[in-house]
């Protein structure tokens, strides 16, 4: 049985949906930086002070190698899991990828409570989310087999448009 795997900015809801189409699809869920803060016993944030982005996108390579070698499962990544050219073959070749589209100001709106979020700790967060996402959106549109615009929606909506594209496009999930 195929991963389905949710890419797509921070804040578009990845976590969240993953979580509820996994209940609704009676799968496993896994968040790839949840695994890593889990494992670790630190938070993201803790990690890109300690060891930078590069020692955080080297545990998170290894973390999604491994998530990708299992079957069946939802799967939530890390906004730029995308940029490394490893995870995007393990995940291309683990699954659906379904691409959850957030504007920037979507993005702002449901990340500004957060403190767990390192490459937002800048002097104008949305000049910075606008930048990932000019430099990640490319990625995102090449992975995905279904992109969902989250943007107003909420996240059992949203699960539930992925679930009915499944049931249409392949019985078996």
């Amino acid at each position: 049985m195929p991963n389905i795997i949710l890419v797509g900015p921070m804040g578009a809801g990845k976590s969240a949906v993953g979580r509820q189409l996994a209940r609704l699809l009676h799968r496993d869920f896994f968040d790839s930086d949840a695994e890593i803060e889990h494992r670790t016993g630190v938070d993201v944030s803790f990690i890109f002070e300690k060891e930078g982005e590069a020692g955080f996108r080297r545990r998170e390579r290894e973390m999604i190698a491994e998530l990708a070698g299992r079957e069946g499962i939802v799967l939530a990544t890390g906004g730029g899991a995308v940029v490394d050219p490893e995870n995007r073959a393990a995940l291309a070749s683990s699954g659906l990828v379904v691409y959850l589209e957030a504007s920037v100001e979507q993005q702002l709106e449901r990340t500004r409570l957060s403190t767990n979020r390192p490459l937002l700790d800048a002097p104008d967060p949305a000049a910075r989310l606008a930048t990932l996402l000019q430099e990640r959106e490319p990625l995102y549109r090449e992975l995905a087999a279904l992109v969902v615009p989250t943007d107003g929606r909420m996240v059992k909506e949203v699960a539930q448009e992925i679930r009915r594209w499944l049931a249409e496009h392949d019985g078996n999930h």
